[in-house]
């Protein structure tokens, strides 16, 4: 998996254009039914930890700016054995595909920005 780019609509994923926020897995692209930060919960980051092998690190991608999660909802993450970074979209693509390449067991829940767009 490699995130291409990104804008508002989407990313394009290792060749594949997902519209809307996306759950990056290391072998699948799926729909993330976020709508934005305010979004994400105990229920919608339960995907990541269903996962086998069990995913080390869940990069998360807010948006255009870094917004903060409930403190329970990342410290439940880490009782699973998974490390979270919340990060702006742009820089959260960065982070996935750097940990993809130094062959991490990585995932990405990444909201498409609202007004910029990048690579």
């Amino acid at each position: 998996m490699f995130i291409e780019s990104y804008s508002t609509r989407g990313f394009t994923i290792s060749g594949d254009l997902v519209v809307g926020p996306c759950a990056v897995l290391p072998r699948s692209i799926l729909q993330w039914n976020v709508g934005s930060h305010r979004d994400i919960s105990l229920e919608s980051l339960s995907l990541f930890r269903l996962l086998e092998p069990q995913i080390e690190i869940l990069v998360l991608g807010t948006g255009d700016r870094v917004e903060r999660l409930h403190p329970a909802m990342v410290k439940q993450m880490r009782e699973c054995g998974i490390a979270v970074e919340v990060q702006d979209t742009a820089n959260a693509c960065a982070t996935f595909n750097f940990l993809m390449n130094e062959r991490r067991v990585v995932a990405a829940g990444l909201i498409p920005p609202r007004g910029t767009y990048g690579v």
